[in-house]
């Protein structure tokens, strides 16, 4: 079995949510009042485990693949966005960009709901 380049790369993306969640959750006990690190920390290690699952249902054929790489694609993106913009905010003073919280979150639903069309869907059969 083969992994795909796009496969690797959003599994990386996932270890590096990870990474970026346990180093955001040490910087928010550091930092007074850093309710909206403490936040962006939660959600991208929330994140990281479910789009290394969708992509390891994909890779393994559980699922399709096309939808699991949607799935966390929708995922990686809303994390960028919302995170980014909770991060820029703690330590900028200002908005990533207007926005872009909400537009990250409701990106991460839509991750979620394809998501549930990946469990759903069966996956193809090959002959």
């Amino acid at each position: 079995m083969s992994v795909a380049g796009v496969d690797r790369a959003l599994a990386a993306l996932a270890c590096l949510a990870g990474l970026l969640g346990v180093a955001l959750s040490a910087a928010a006990a550091h930092i007074p009042g850093a309710d909206l690190l403490k936040t962006a920390a939660q959600f991208l290690l929330f994140h990281a485990p479910a789009i290394l699952a969708l992509m390891g249902f994909g890779t393994a054929g559980l699922a399709r693949t096309g939808l699991a790489r949607t799935a966390s694609g929708l995922l990686v993106l809303g994390l960028i966005l919302f995170c980014g913009d909770l991060s820029v905010r703690t330590w900028l003073q200002r908005p990533l960009f207007p926005m872009a919280a909400p537009t990250g979150g409701v990106v991460l639903m839509g991750g979620w709901l394809v998501g549930i069309l990946c469990a759903l869907v069966p996956a193809r059969r090959t002959v």
